[in-house]
């Protein structure tokens, strides 16, 4: 029973990286990929997911075996690499709060039927998550996401398993599959790895939220705890990018079905995939859980950029600025409110944007990660096992190779 306790009061910064992960990545992205390419791509989901590991995992151990986050240990290295972390994440926050939010309104208008536009319904809930996270900060972001996280794992796992039975033949006669290796294809394949199973940079939130669940608790969980929290989020964003992946597959590929560009029209596709499977009676709950969902995303996304920006400056300068996670977060709604508004009439260039420019710096988050881990601040016993490093080091060149691809594609 003690055991069953610690594990409790450590339960939550792994569940938050499994709800902010299966977010745009799986909703949208997995599922394009599906509807597309059929199961061409679960290969390179499947690559995504495993070669992308040690980075995370790295963020919740450093957490733990020290009691600060990765930014601590950047800042130990070099100043520098704390500058450039800095710019990088400041140029693309507002770009991906501005993706998540524009998926959220798009299920908000599908749930609630409301007559407004997109815009105004974006920038409606980014005044709500910013009242949210001032007031209630990590612990309502934390149970909020649990209960939301539990319900939509069922209801998709659900769904999957009965698209088997309710999936008939798709092809058209005319359907000419795509070619995944011509110029859109790879630079679909891009967009879709840069989230998959979330940006690399992220696992800094991951090492924060270690830290905050630790001081909201009161309990300094062992390494074995931390890891095993962090386990069973990765665990189930691998499972999930495969469930809503075939769903694409099994019930839109091979139709001659387009998926809408806007975002309300393709939160109404989102949800038609479960009610295929689980019958309209499902419709309301569906909607429900599939917004609470990107809404309990677009918090982490807000929560994890604020929050990094303010350790980083505050590293940067040695000074503790009371107020900045909240003038954090006005800038990231402002920022993200003005892309969103730029992209309104091509919601899946501004996902693609996003996702792509993640992609585009994982590189640097990955090494800097790889670096940290097996630095002088851990000890021998305590450092990533021998098989973990060698997928470190094959990551590394993974996210290095494909960025290169996209150069020259581009």
């Amino acid at each position: 029973m003690k055991r069953y306790s610690n594990f409790i009061q450590t339960l939550g910064p792994g569940i938050l990286f499994a709800s902010t992960a299966i977010g745009v990545s799986h909703l949208i992205q997995s599922t394009r990929a599906g509807a597309v390419y059929g199961f061409s791509l679960i290969i390179f989901v499947l690559l995504a997911n495993i070669l992308k590991y040690p980075f995370f995992e790295f963020g919740s151990r450093y957490a733990n075996i020290t009691g600060t986050s990765l930014l601590h240990a950047y800042k130990k290295i070099s100043k520098w690499l704390l500058v450039i972390y800095f710019l990088l994440t400041f140029f693309t926050m507002f770009i991906v709060i501005a993706a998540v939010n524009f998926v959220c309104s798009g299920l908000f208008m599908q749930l609630f039927n409301v007559g407004f536009s997109v815009n105004i319904i974006a920038l409606f809930l980014f005044l709500v998550c910013i009242l949210i996270l001032i007031n209630g900060k990590f612990s309502i972001l934390d149970t909020f996401i649990k209960v939301i996280g539990v319900i939509l794992l069922i209801s998709t796992l659900l769904s999957f398993l009965l698209s088997f039975f309710t999936a008939g033949s798709n092809h058209l006669d005319t359907f000419i599959p795509p070619n995944i290796f011509d110029e859109s294809g790879i630079l679909f394949l891009i967009a879709l790895m840069g989230w998959m199973p979330a940006s690399v940079d992220m696992s800094v939130w991951n090492s924060i939220w270690t830290i905050e669940r630790i001081e909201q608790t009161q309990y300094r969980p062992k390494l074995k705890e931390t890891l095993l929290d962090f386990n069973i989020g990765y665990i189930i964003t691998i499972i999930l990018s495969i469930c809503f992946l075939t769903m694409g597959a099994l019930l839109i590929y091979g139709t001659g079905e387009i998926l809408p560009d806007s975002s309300p029209d393709f939160a109404a596709k989102l949800v038609s995939l479960y009610t295929h499977s689980l019958g309209e009676w499902s419709y309301l709950i569906i909607t429900l859980c599939v917004f609470s969902v990107m809404f309990s995303t677009t918090l982490a996304v807000f929560d994890g950029y604020s929050r990094s920006i303010k350790s980083t400056v505050e590293l940067l300068f040695n000074r503790n600025l009371k107020n900045l996670y909240t003038v954090c977060l006005i800038v990231l709604a402002f920022g993200g409110y003005l892309i969103l508004s730029y992209f309104m009439n091509d919601f899946k260039k501004l996902i693609d944007f996003a996702t792509t420019t993640s992609f585009l710096i994982a590189p640097f988050c990955a090494i800097a990660n790889h670096v940290v881990i097996f630095s002088s601040d851990i000890s021998i016993e305590k450092q990533p096992p021998k098989w973990l490093k060698v997928l470190s080091i094959l990551g590394i060149l993974f996210l290095l190779s494909f960025s290169l691809v996209f150069i020259v594609y581009v």
